[in-house]
């Protein structure tokens, strides 16, 4: 784990280390988020955050680390071979309904929706006829395979998973490799919307799953819809949608993650855009707002995350 220098960090978390000959030069501040795989939204939007808290806070420069995802990256949080990290708060709560030590939200980002897609001439119909087939569960470690296996035990279920990344996924279906794929993220996600607008595809209605995961795991689910926009020629479909978090290690000082705070939502627009020439590269990021920031469940707020959110209320 990385040490930081508190004057450091004191500095930068208030914006002082711009413009301010008389202080000493205080030490860099280097961060390593963990993000995701390839073809996903937590790689995209991932790099968008550490390049904007790179530019608006002083003195600090974020590194991303590519993941598993969700669950590779709480396990590298823990680890302390990152301090920040992107994850779904199903494969963060633990199953009494609290969240591992050592770790604190600095806010809920966006929603990600769980997708079972096939190709258009699938015989595959509906999510119990998944039974025995070839299905891609996400890659090893991440949220979308951690949802996906919780499905499947509430079906019950038992098919023929394989470990895949969104873009091998979507590769694999188009192959016929597998027959289905999960995917547990953003609306639209690169790797679908590629595979979507060269091939015929559809997604299975997961209602019911919705319905099951919200009963059994009270918390972090919730029905939902992906619109009929999301995807070159799929109507709308119901299925289940699960929030995002960006996580901290707890021992992050507190003047450091309130500048973090800040710049994820004064920045929105620029980390939306996610690029020089202004095109809404990462439309997920609409969804971050103080509103809906601030609601992450029972993991609980890193002290300098609360502090900036109480400030924003005087």
């Amino acid at each position: 784990m990385t040490r930081f220098s508190r004057r450091a960090v004191l500095l930068a978390g208030s914006g002082l280390l711009v413009g301010c000959s008389r202080q000493p030069e205080a030490d860099p501040v280097h961060l390593r988020l963990a993000t995701g795989p390839a073809g996903a939204v937590y790689r995209r939007i991932g790099g968008a955050l550490a390049e904007h808290i790179s530019e608006q806070v002083p003195g600090a420069t974020v590194t991303t680390v590519p993941s598993g995802a969700s669950t590779d990256n709480i396990r590298m949080l823990r680890a302390g071979e990152v301090h920040l990290g992107l994850t779904s708060l199903d494969a963060l709560i633990t199953s009494d309904g609290s969240a591992p030590g050592g770790l604190s939200a600095i806010c809920r980002l966006y929603d990600s929706h769980l997708h079972l897609v096939v190709m258009a001439g699938s015989a595959i119909g509906a999510f119990r006829d998944l039974e025995g087939k070839r299905v891609s569960l996400g890659a090893h470690d991440s949220g979308t395979e951690f949802t996906s296996l919780r499905v499947l035990k509430l079906g019950p279920l038992k098919a023929d998973g394989r470990n895949l990344s969104q873009a091998e996924s979507a590769g694999a279906l188009r192959d016929g490799t597998i027959e289905a794929m999960f995917s547990l993220t953003g609306v639209p996600t690169p790797a679908i919307t590629e595979l979507a607008q060269r091939h015929p595809i559809r997604l299975i209605p997961l209602d019911a799953q919705a319905d099951g995961l919200f009963t059994a795991y009270p918390g972090p689910y919730a029905p939902a819809m992906i619109h009929a926009a999301a995807y070159a020629g799929v109507p709308a479909t119901r299925t289940v949608a699960v929030p995002n978090v960006l996580l901290a290690r707890d021992d992050l000082p507190d003047d450091l993650v309130y500048a973090i705070t800040d710049t994820v939502f004064r920045h929105t627009g620029a980390i939306t855009s996610a690029g020089r020439d202004g095109a809404e590269a990462l439309p997920e990021a609409w969804q971050i707002n103080v509103r809906t920031g601030i609601s992450t469940a029972s993991v609980p707020l890193h002290p300098g995350a609360a502090a900036w959110f109480r400030d924003r209320k005087r």
